[in-house]
């Protein structure tokens, strides 16, 4: 998987586009400030938002609500009153917003799907991509089953990385982890990527954008460019589109630690670039 280098120290990197999703505002897994302070050193013409930005499952028991949040909402909105068209595409965690899709405020439009067309011609779907998980269209009891299993995972990955941070230690995902390491898990997601992709490649489409699977991307699968956002509650990813079309993989915590370099530099003009 490649991932570009920017330094935060450098002023804001210029995109043409900007793709972010699973946000999850609501759980204490949250990585809002890190994404505050992403959105604060790169600029986009246009913001996608690919859905599972707010987590209604989750708020459905009870309302976690942090001053970051407000702080990435009130950027968001910023942005929107700057005149930066932003698509909110919805996900399954956010699913109480499908009914309202196709409406607009302001500058921020809320669909359920979409389309982009990058710089040099080529057509994204764009997509959450909780459709093709075949735990997220089970019945409501696995469902259950298996948001409480992840639960229970990021509880078990917050407590430990309480003990590193105490050893002076850096952050490290415990389901990052299984997923490189438990077959079942790596079948999965391999399963998820060929049906987004082939349902993008019937369509008629050159490529797609999802999330969902907190898993970032980019591959190509039977000819068809497969985008996978990742997320922002352990791997704090998001894709970009420079101004040749050109789609890279962002990493915030790795770019935040380089310091000035050449590769931010060199990723800076590119981005640049008209």
């Amino acid at each position: 998987m490649s991932i570009n280098k920017h330094s935060p120290s450098m002023n804001p990197v210029q995109w043409r586009t900007l793709w972010i999703s699973d946000v999850h505002l609501g759980t204490k897994d949250c990585k809002a400030e890190l994404l505050n302070n992403f959105l604060k050193h790169h600029q986009a013409e246009q913001l996608y938002l690919v859905g599972d930005i707010l987590d209604g499952w989750r708020m459905q028991n009870g309302v976690y609500w942090q001053r970051s949040f407000t702080r990435l909402i009130r950027r968001i909105l910023k942005l929107s009153k700057q005149g930066v068209p932003i698509h909110y595409i919805t996900g399954n965690h956010d699913e109480f917003l499908r009914k309202y899709a196709n409406n607009a405020l302001d500058n921020i439009r809320l669909v359920n799907r979409c389309v982009h067309t990058t710089k040099d011609g080529r057509r994204l779907l764009v997509i959450h991509g909780d459709q093709f998980d075949g735990v997220a269209r089970a019945t409501r009891w696995l469902k259950f089953i298996g948001d409480k299993g992840y639960d229970l995972l990021m509880f078990l990955n917050r407590c430990y990385n309480r003990w590193r941070e105490k050893s002076g230690l850096g952050y490290w995902s415990l389901a990052s982890f299984l997923k490189s390491r438990i077959k079942r898990a790596k079948t999965y997601i391999e399963e998820y990527e060929n049906g987004v992709a082939y349902a993008a490649s019937r369509q008629g489409y050159d490529g797609v954008v999802c999330g969902h699977i907190h898993h970032a991307a980019h591959k190509t699968i039977n000819g068809i460019e497969y985008y996978n956002t990742g997320d922002w509650v352990e791997s704090c990813t998001a894709l970009a589109e420079d101004h040749q079309g050109q789609i890279h993989l962002l990493h915030w915590p790795e770019m935040k630690s380089l310091g000035g370099s050449d590769d931010s530099k060199e990723l800076s003009e590119q981005a640049s670039a008209a």
